[in-house]
């Protein structure tokens, strides 16, 4: 039975249930993480034993002191390649996994993701953009890759909520949707243009559009930490009232809140983590829609559980992702894209049937 609480008129109003992160869940989220990073930091085309992987982590801890027997350019293929992919993977899968999961809360939608207001679309065009205008490709802060991508997204998010304004006030769920819907198509027109303008640059575009998680170091982790904390901070903090909110905008605003500004905040929050995952990896579809509706059919429907979970869950989904994309083909590497795909349009067919089936 869920929690109740009371409005301005007296009336008892339900909240949705399992309103406390369960310890065991955390536990289980946090053991899922750090699983997939061990994995991840042991799998890949050269082989190094799984023991002394464990043993170096163990090594880097402040207190303890062990030789893992690891040789230098092993130490070099864990800390320098593996161990900056595995923490973006985290980061990723993370961000859009928890931002998935506060789309879906905002809108009432289970099948509602992080791209639903052109993010990709604007990602898209402006990754095509730089690519094709031959500005070069940087390393970490420099690149101009992802920075396009990023402005791109935000562009596509500012204008879908511009569009989706009524008389200086927010629309209402759909009328966000509508507006996300033609600022994508949009944007997509135009990308298509582009592209069939620079023929000679639709492998690198559609190399980036497919999804990777290949970094040069720590610098794409570094270029995303500070969004990451952001998004996570926000709409850790923001669990409550979307809780509240999902009794209805009514039921909300007769508590005291005021769903608009709410719904503002959270969107901003998720699309500006959102924008930040796509700009360093590409386009990497139905993480923001698996990882939330999964937790939520565990846990609850709380979202002091499922975002928190969609977090951890969605770090550690995309880590193990990546390791059967670099791993499947080896030494050739699979779009991380189109492994997630597969997992996900058979997982998205299953929600619509069974949501026909209520």
């Amino acid at each position: 039975m869920g929690a109740v609480a009371v409005d301005e008129q007296g009336l008892r109003v339900a909240l949705p249930r399992g309103t406390r992160l369960e310890t065991g869940w955390l536990v289980g989220g946090i053991a899922a993480a750090l699983g997939a990073v061990v994995l991840g930091l042991w799998l890949g085309p050269v082989s190094i034993p799984p023991g002394r992987v464990m043993l170096e982590l163990l090594d880097r801890l402040p207190v303890i002191d062990i030789d893992s027997g690891l040789s230098v350019s092993d130490r070099a293929i864990v800390w320098d390649l593996r161990a900056p992919r595995v923490v973006l993977g985290l980061l990723v899968g993370g961000l859009l996994a928890g931002s998935g999961a506060a789309y879906q809360g905002v809108f009432r939608n289970p099948l509602a993701d992080p791209y639903l207001l052109g993010i990709a679309a604007g990602a898209g065009l402006g990754a095509t953009l730089a690519i094709v205008s031959g500005v070069g490709d940087g390393i970490g802060v420099v690149d101009p890759v992802p920075l396009a991508a990023f402005v791109g997204a935000l562009v596509a998010v500012a204008a879908a909520g511009m569009l989706g304004t009524r008389r200086g006030r927010s629309g209402t769920a759909s009328t966000l949707i509508l507006a996300g819907v033609a600022v994508a198509s949009f944007l997509t027109a135009v990308q298509t243009y582009v592209q069939q303008r620079h023929a000679e640059s639709l492998r690198q575009v559609y190399s980036w559009l497919l999804g990777r998680l290949s970094t040069s170091g720590w610098g794409e982790v570094g270029l995303l930490a500070p969004y990451a904390v952001a998004c996570v901070v926000v709409l850790t903090l923001s669990v409550g009232a979307l809780d509240v909110l999902a009794v209805g905008d009514d039921e909300a605003a007769s508590l005291g809140m005021r769903p608009r500004r709410v719904r503002l905040v959270v969107l901003g929050a998720a699309s500006l983590g959102a924008a930040a995952a796509v700009a360093v990896s590409g386009l990497i579809g139905f993480v923001g829609l698996i990882v939330p509706h999964v937790v939520r059919r565990l846990t609850g429907v709380s979202h002091r559980q499922v975002i928190p979970l969609s977090f951890l869950f969605g770090g550690a989904f995309l880590v193990l992702t990546d390791i059967a994309a670099r791993t499947v083909q080896a030494p050739a590497e699979l779009p991380i894209g189109v492994i997630t795909a597969f997992i996900g349009a058979p997982f998205f067919l299953l929600i619509l049937r069974r949501g026909s089936e209520a």
